[in-house]
């Protein structure tokens, strides 16, 4: 008697999983299909590949739906420096009360992302091939775009699940 009850309880689990999955990869897909012109463009203009810029965005924004979009309209993750003089969202990060840029909609998040990567210290990426979004994501991790150890390969993972490399 107790058999077919485990099984029942782990089918359950297995589709309740499954349908969020799938509603995450729906809103994963929505938010591509929103911003693949301005990936693409930004790609042109910019010399930063599309897929990196995309899956940036995806993983810091969590398909645009993160406290750091809904409140300060910032898709990247990008914190106040020295010369930033607009507005500022404090969120505890790397340490308490970290100060985040903020901006009017996501579009110019986007832009200032594009803007932001041709810092100095940045600059290395550049020598490697727009092609090589492998290369670029240990890049962006090297160069200190973020602390997380798997930054890398979180990208590469959200480049290949969504065919992100077909942006360009």
């Amino acid at each position: 008697m107790k058999k077919p009850t485990i099984i029942i309880c782990l089918l359950c689990a297995f589709f309740i999983e499954a349908h969020a999955q799938s509603t995450q990869s729906q809103q994963y897909l929505q938010y591509i299909a929103q911003w693949r012109d301005v990936v693409v463009d930004n790609q042109k203009r910019y010399g930063i590949p599309a897929p990196i810029i995309m899956a940036q965005a995806l993983l810091e924004s969590a398909a645009g739906t993160s406290e750091l979009a809904t409140q300060a309209n910032n898709h990247f993750g990008i914190k106040c420096t020295s010369d930033w003089t607009g507005k500022t969202y404090l969120k505890d990060d790397d340490k308490k009360d970290d100060c985040f840029r903020v901006y009017k909609n996501a579009s110019q998040s986007f832009d200032d992302h594009a803007v932001f990567l041709q810092r100095s210290r940045y600059q290395p990426l550049y020598e490697i091939a727009i092609e090589d979004y492998e290369g670029w994501a240990y890049g962006l991790k090297k160069c200190g775009y973020a602390t997380d150890p798997q930054y890398p390969q979180k990208l590469i993972k959200l480049i290949q699940d969504y065919h992100l490399d077909r942006l360009t």
